[in-house]
C-alpha cells in the first residue's frame, strides 16, 4: 500500500474492502463515532484509487496462476493429493455408521491430470492420415495477339 497514507487511512481501506460500508470502516479504523459518517464518505472519494488498488490485489490472490494450476495437476497425477470419502461401516445388530476417510484421488482423476499436463507440453500428437488425389493440370489459355508478335 502507498506510503503517503496515514495508518488510519490504511486501516480504513482494509476495513472498507472487508465491510463495504464507509461509516463502519471509519469507526473500525479509529475515527470518532461522531465524525465517522462524514470522514467515511470523504475517504471514499479521496482514497478511491487506493481502494481500487487494494481490491485488485485481493482479487489477484484469489485467481490461480498458470504455475499454480500446473503444480496442482502434477501433484494430482503423482497421487500426492488425498480426497475425503464417506464410508459406511457395520457396527453390529443392523446398525451402521458413516465416517470420513482420506483416500488417494482415483486413477481416472490422475490420468486426466496427466492428459492435461501432456496437452500443455504438447506431448501427444494426433496422427492425421491425409489421402488426397491431387493432380496437376496445366492450362495453356494465354491468348497471343498476332499483331503484337514481332
Amino acid at each position: 500500500m502507498h506510503s503517503k497514507l496515514t495508518e488510519k487511512q490504511k486501516r480504513f481501506i482494509d476495513h472498507y474492502v472487508e465491510l463495504g460500508n464507509a461509516t463502519e470502516a471509519a469507526k473500525k479504523a479509529g475515527y470518532s463515532e461522531r465524525s465517522a459518517k462524514q470522514i467515511g464518505n470523504e475517504n471514499l472519494t479521496k482514497l478511491d484509487y487506493f481502494i481500487k488498488e487494494r481490491l485488485e490485489q485481493l482479487e489477484d490472490k484469489r485467481i490461480a496462476k498458470a504455475d499454480e494450476v500446473l503444480k496442482h495437476l502434477t501433484s494430482m497425477m503423482r497421487g500426492e493429493i488425498d480426497e475425503d470419502v464417506v464410508v459406511i461401516e457395520s457396527v453390529g445388530d443392523y446398525e451402521s455408521r458413516a465416517r470420513t476417510v482420506k483416500k488417494q484421488v482415483a486413477a481416472r482423476e490422475r490420468i486426466k491430470a496427466a492428459e492435461l499436463l501432456g496437452k500443455r507440453y504438447s506431448l501427444f500428437t494426433d496422427k492425421v492420415d491425409i489421402n488426397a488425389d491431387v493432380g496437376v493440370q496445366i492450362i495453356d489459355d494465354i491468348v497471343v495477339d498476332e499483331d503484337e508478335e514481332g
